[in-house]
């Protein structure tokens, strides 16, 4: 999932966006999908899937240089126990649904070409002569993993998400992707992060969608199911919702507490607080080493060397990991481990569940959190879903800020609950709202895909299947 996204453009690029927003879109279907048994992983392929999660999120940071308007609501789908969470839209005309990773921490939409090679068969693949809406810019597109790329061209079309629609988008089709870059059933990313760190230079669709003042409130919103420690779980499961300028009142109780970002808009970066385990505060950074990046597409969370060293220190019989699991530790599995973060002026709760990664042997497990060496530039601290399928987390645009609630009953019944898996749909749109943005590529500018790009995706996987649909709605 981690990547700088080296993208070798020269020339400038605009780029202009009309947004049209679904007061009144239909609510979507149910229709479950076909459920694949999960298959235990054996404890060498817990320790490459380990080292390849950890080289692509150091790679992912490395070093970087009115009218009425609307909401909408995203239905999820979980894949093999929490791996990753993956949503789906809509591209082109006619429109055709594809899967893509939804992650705030890059802020480019790429999927698969039809002329891609043997590396993504079973993927829906994008046909450009197949869209009467679609041009090129002949402009080349690359994003660079730790183990691999993707590249291709930019182009541009309609692009339709949860009752909204902009035309003209611009986004990345790729024809070259390395072999486990790509799952099925996902065939790209949606970057949810800032312009600012856009390879392609282009708005990201929300910010288009924020721009073109589509939304009642500057928002977006998570809520991510748990299937990780659900024994019975199969590979596709209820995921959760991903709501557009709106918050579900349904899915948290409380306030949200707003935090503002700790630097200008790239990540959606705040700062450490507090961390605590098994009851002790430990010792966190101040200024730019306590700077975290609240990130979607993150599975665990990583920390600098030392804080996670005085962390693990607090387990008794923690000790750190060697060949694959190097950066990582493992802890007796008898140990419940209690762990709270904090972003501002409250702790959050991290479950048992989701800090226990997996178990390796009989007595040993490992941490979800783990060693991480992130570029000069990028933030210390990155934040997973480990740390989100705890709370309801809000993305706002105006102001700046990351907020977190406390998940309700409603929300946390979710969880290994037998719910129909949710199927992409294509709803309809109207109500057209007017934006313009302008993108300039440049070249070295780092964002990045998402933890899919391993064929090892950790059996904590939630398929996200978008369904078009706009209002006050429970999409789960």
């Amino acid at each position: 999932m981690l990547s700088s996204f080296p993208l070798s453009l020269v020339l400038l690029l605009s780029v202009s966006h009309s947004v049209i927003a679904a007061p009144n879109a239909p609510q979507g279907q149910y229709v479950p999908l076909v459920r694949r048994t999960l298959r235990a992983r054996s404890v060498e392929e817990w320790g490459e899937w380990a080292k390849a999660h950890r080289e692509k999120l150091s790679a992912k940071y490395g070093d970087t240089e009115k009218r009425k308007r609307s909401t909408g609501t995203n239905l999820l789908t979980n894949q093999n126990s929490d791996s990753s969470f993956f949503g789906s839209l809509a591209i082109g005309t006619p429109p055709v649904s594809y899967n893509v990773i939804l992650d705030t921490g890059s802020a480019d939409l790429w999927v698969a070409d039809a002329n891609c090679n043997v590396t993504c068969n079973g993927v829906a693949t994008f046909n450009p002569t197949a869209s009467s809406t679609f041009s090129t810019t002949d402009l080349p597109f690359e994003i660079s993993y730790g183990s691999g790329r993707a590249s291709g061209t930019l182009g541009a079309d309609t692009i339709q998400m949860a009752g909204f629609s902009v035309s003209n988008q611009t986004f990345g089709i790729c024809d070259s992707v390395s072999d486990g870059l790509l799952t099925v059933p996902v065939s790209g990313l949606l970057g949810l992060a800032f312009k600012t760190i856009a390879s392609s230079g282009a708005t990201p669709f929300w910010q288009a969608l924020v721009a073109g003042d589509a939304w009642d409130s500057p928002l977006m919103a998570f809520q991510l199911t748990r299937f990780l420690d659900d024994q019975t779980a199969q590979s596709l499961e209820f995921g959760g919702s991903f709501t557009m300028g709106f918050v579900n009142n349904t899915l948290f109780t409380g306030d949200i507490e707003y935090v503002d970002l700790a630097t200008t808009a790239s990540y959606w970066i705040l700062p450490l607080t507090s961390l605590t385990t098994q009851g002790t505060n430990l010792e966190v950074p101040t200024g730019p080493e306590a700077y975290a990046a609240i990130d979607t597409g993150t599975t665990l969370v990583g920390g600098p060397t030392r804080y996670m060293t005085e962390f693990y220190a607090q387990i008794p019989g923690a000790a750190p990991g060697t060949g694959n699991f190097e950066g990582y530790y493992t802890y007796p599995c008898a140990t419940d481990v209690n762990v709270t973060m904090a972003f501002g002026g409250k702790n959050w709760a991290i479950s048992e569940a989701d800090f226990r990664l997996t178990q390796l042997t009989q007595n040993q497990c490992l941490g979800a959190f783990f060693d991480l060496q992130t570029g000069r530039s990028a933030p210390s601290w990155i934040v997973g879903d480990t740390f989100l399928k705890n709370v309801y987390s809000v993305f706002r645009y105006d102001p700046p800020s990351v907020g977190f609630a406390q998940l309700s009953d409603a929300a946390l019944a979710l969880n290994s609950a037998n719910t129909p898996v949710p199927s992409a749909t294509i709803g309809s749109v109207a109500a057209t709202v007017a934006a313009t943005s302008t993108g300039q590529p440049t070249a070295g500018n780092s964002a990045a895909p998402s933890r899919l790009a391993h064929p090892f995706m950790m059996s904590l996987v939630a398929v996200w299947a978008v369904s078009s649909m706009a209002g006050l709605v429970l999409l789960l």
